[in-house]
């Protein structure tokens, strides 16, 4: 890690198996429209990606229905305000919100209302909708534990307790700063589980793109065997930017998307946004490791989801040296940069908007599964939570979700609106099993299957990240 002005921080996004690459397109172009409907849009990253991906997912809430935030703080971390607060903001990006602890939330709290009334942002009451996975390996050595703790509050606060199932906080994985890949047999250019270096792919048997994208959407088909059948497209990002430049931006000329051969083909599909970190564009360090060995284009290639990767670029002016986003202002020295008028997240709005431009009003579904029933999953679990995914039903306006010990009856713990949720204030290493039922017209229908694990053991103590055993 480079420490100085800036600390690089990083992001890279995990993968349950590296299969063979698509194909690339070779010539950057405008973006195609594609059926894809802007309200099923998602959102993620890592470090300043993740902070980016808070960002833009508070900006326009009224379109991104999920984020996935992987060492990233909460929304205005660095408090830029204007000109004269640019190096006091510096001092909060490369301090407080990377080593915590942050001096309280109400500051935060504050500063989104105050966007939001002023219709700077979207209102927040679409947040209190969003599926949110939140993230930190707890041998990470960039970004403190009391940060992503942080994000989490931020969450918690727009959520409610009504939507709590929605917010899901792994932090019982011991991966360093990186985004986690369940990578088998291991791949020698990926990091072993625990490691904060470059290319920041962590290997901790770790499905993290997967869980991320089902928390969002649900229950997904499993990644197919074999290459990919879509294809990656280069871009111009320059036809995004303005007024401003790529250069102006501190962003890439080439920014990248994966496309699913039945999205190309005019089939209704959805948009996912994948944020890089800082020295995580393409480029001669990691090529495109982010952009191809990641997981989210297996995921994305069986089940319609088209994946967005902008890319930064390093520069001097604006002070960018390690092609971080900007999420302490450094492109207009005042706090646009997390509102809609923010010169970045004006730009990836825009890329957003061309890649749904061809959406039609038919509905989207995730393929389902062949089952007359419910299909439950348990598709992750922690200390103290598990994350639970299912089939969007037809009709259904709302799902009832149930809890038994290993042994004993079920009782009704939640009714939620979309397909995931996220249980908490469970006991560490202990069985649990869950059913959920749809609810139509105020009906309840048939419970699911039930679907059973174990919950993670409490890692051990430890004071030197970087260095603490890998657990379960």
């Amino acid at each position: 890690m480079v420490v100085g002005a800036l600390r690089r921080t990083s992001v890279a996004i995990g993968c349950a198996a590296f299969i063979a690459g698509p194909a690339l397109a070779q010539a950057p172009a405008a973006l195609p429209g594609y059926n894809a409907a802007i309200g099923e849009s998602s959102i993620s990253g890592i470090s300043s990606g993740a902070f980016m991906a808070v960002q833009f997912g508070t900006a326009w809430s009224s379109v991104i229905k999920g984020v996935g935030v992987v060492a990233g703080g909460p929304y205005w971390c660095a408090k830029a305000s204007g000109f004269f607060s640019y190096w006091s903001s510096i001092t909060n990006a490369t301090g407080p919100c990377l080593s915590g602890p942050l001096p309280g939330m109400s500051n935060f709290f504050a500063k989104a209302d105050a966007k939001s009334a002023s219709g700077a942002i979207d209102s927040l009451q679409f947040v209190s909708r969003q599926k949110v996975y939140l993230f930190h390996g707890y041998n990470d050595v960039v970004v403190a534990r009391s940060v992503a703790d942080a994000a989490a509050d931020f969450y918690r606060h727009y959520l409610g307790e009504a939507n709590r199932g929605n917010l899901y906080y792994q932090t019982t994985i011991g991966a360093g700063h990186s985004l986690v890949v369940a990578q088998d047999p291991h791949r020698a250019d990926l990091n072993e589980c625990k490691a904060s270096i470059s290319p920041f792919i962590d290997q901790c048997g770790y499905d993290q793109a997967g869980i991320i994208l089902q928390h969002i959407y649900g229950a997904l088909s499993s990644p197919k065997a074999g290459p990919l059948t879509g294809t990656i497209r280069p871009f111009d990002q320059s036809l995004y930017t303005k007024p401003g430049s790529v250069g102006s931006l501190s962003l890439g000329k080439t920014g990248y998307v994966f496309v699913p051969k039945e999205c190309e083909n005019g089939e209704a599909c959805r948009v996912h946004i994948a944020l890089h970190g800082c020295n995580q564009q393409e480029g001669p360090e990691i090529g495109r490791r982010f952009i191809e060995r990641t997981g989210y284009n297996a995921w994305a290639d069986n089940n319609r989801l088209i994946v967005l990767y902008p890319q930064t670029a390093a520069k001097w002016y604006p002070y960018n040296p390690h092609a971080c986003w900007d999420w302490w202002g450094y492109v207009n020295y005042d706090d646009s940069y997390v509102t809609k008028s923010g010169a970045q997240i004006r730009t990836i709005k825009a890329m957003l908007d061309a890649l749904t431009a061809r959406a039609t009003p038919a509905a989207v579904s995730s393929p389902a599964p062949a089952a007359e029933s419910i299909m439950l999953r348990v598709i992750d679990r922690s200390d103290t939570g598990a994350d639970l995914a299912w089939v969007p039903q037809a009709d259904a306006t709302a799902y009832r979700v149930y809890r038994a010990g290993a042994d004993g009856p079920f009782a009704a713990v939640a009714e939620v609106a979309g397909p995931s949720f996220a249980d908490s204030g469970l006991t560490p290493k202990t069985a649990y099993r869950w059913r959920i039922a749809a609810i139509v017209n105020g009906v309840e229908g048939r419970a699911s299957e039930e679907a059973a694990a174990t919950t993670r053991p409490v890692p051990a103590p430890c004071a030197n990240p970087g260095a603490c055993p890998i657990g379960e």
